[in-house]
């Protein structure tokens, strides 16, 4: 009886160490999408760690009062399963929020390419060199910004498009002042079609503010550092994408005339520092992005635009 007491609580302890070590391998790969969780996402996450928690405290107590009961020993083992079973469905639930996050960033891409035939992947672009700017940003500042959200900020700097009309989105000559003033609105709309959605919830001022200029005279007058970091640097990422990327009204122009483009409005419209880090990254990676967002479009037109491309 002892032995099968003793083999019980043995079967207990690994199989809490097992969910244990799945745990931290599990949460430490999405640790993006977890920390980027907001509203009623983060109140549910943090009731179930604290559920968690409290299982595993029970579990601990249990081992240490039991006796060499095979009651005791069918408790530890039931508690242990019921760890199991709990952490699992913890992964189910966050691995569904993921999926649907992702089935959301899908059709709002396809709804903005949509509606602004000049994009032709330029929102994939900006958060293309968005997030290669992220690579190279110091410590000090990447440990500020959760690049999952950083992701999601500067893949959706343009979905305010979707409340513009399409005869002034497509078209082909100069903006006439009027239609300057709604093109302006399309940060401020963007974010009341995100407000709805509480996994944007923590991007919401980075989108409002990525037209913010460091010299005070962007859409909202805010300056320097009053603009978020994360917003600077979707400024820059998006201002190199407009100007080599095609439109209707303009050819591209080549990486070099980008750069010189980058380095002359760094300080005034650009963060003077932002774009140096930006102009030490090697060319390749940076033209290299290009390429990859005409692959990823063809994906999308084929509907064969999976998760890992975002």
């Amino acid at each position: 009886m002892i032995i099968v007491v003793k083999s019980l609580i043995l079967c207990g302890i690994i199989i809490v160490a097992y969910t244990t070590l799945e745990c931290i391998s599990f949460f430490a790969f999405h640790r993006d999408i977890i920390t980027s969780f907001a509203g009623r996402q983060k109140k549910i996450l943090y009731a179930s760690f604290g559920l968690y928690i409290s299982i595993c405290l029970f579990f601990i107590v249990t081992l240490v009062i039991s006796r060499d009961s095979i009651l005791n020993g069918i408790i530890v083992i039931a508690i242990s399963m019921i760890l199991f079973l709990f952490t699992n469905w913890i992964f189910t639930v966050i691995t569904s929020v993921k999926s649907k996050t992702k089935e959301i960033a899908e059709s709002l891409i396809g709804m903005i390419e949509a509606r602004d035939t000049n994009l032709d992947g330029h929102s994939i672009h900006v958060m293309e060199i968005a997030m290669l700017i992220y690579e190279y940003l110091p410590y000090k500042y990447k440990k500020t910004i959760q690049p999952e959200n950083l992701r999601y900020a500067s893949l959706f700097l343009d979905v305010g498009k979707l409340g513009i009309p399409s005869k002034v989105l497509n078209k082909p000559g100069k903006l006439e002042s009027e239609e300057w003033d709604l093109i302006k609105k399309h940060a401020d709309i963007g974010v009341q079609v995100l407000k709805h959605i509480s996994s944007f919830d923590n991007i919401s001022d980075w989108i409002l503010y990525h037209h913010e200029r460091i010299d005070g005279n962007g859409y909202y007058g805010l300056k320097d550092k009053e603009i978020p970091l994360a917003s600077r640097i979707i400024a820059v990422a998006d201002t190199y994408s407009a100007i080599v990327m095609v439109r209707s009204y303009k050819p591209s122009r080549s990486y070099d005339d980008a750069v010189g483009s980058l380095k002359i409005a760094a300080g005034s419209q650009l963060d003077k520092e932002l774009v140096k880090i930006f102009c030490s990254i090697p060319r390749e990676k940076v033209e290299g992005c290009t390429k990859h967002v005409k692959d990823m479009m063809a994906l999308f037109l084929t509907n064969d635009f999976r998760e890992d491309n975002l």
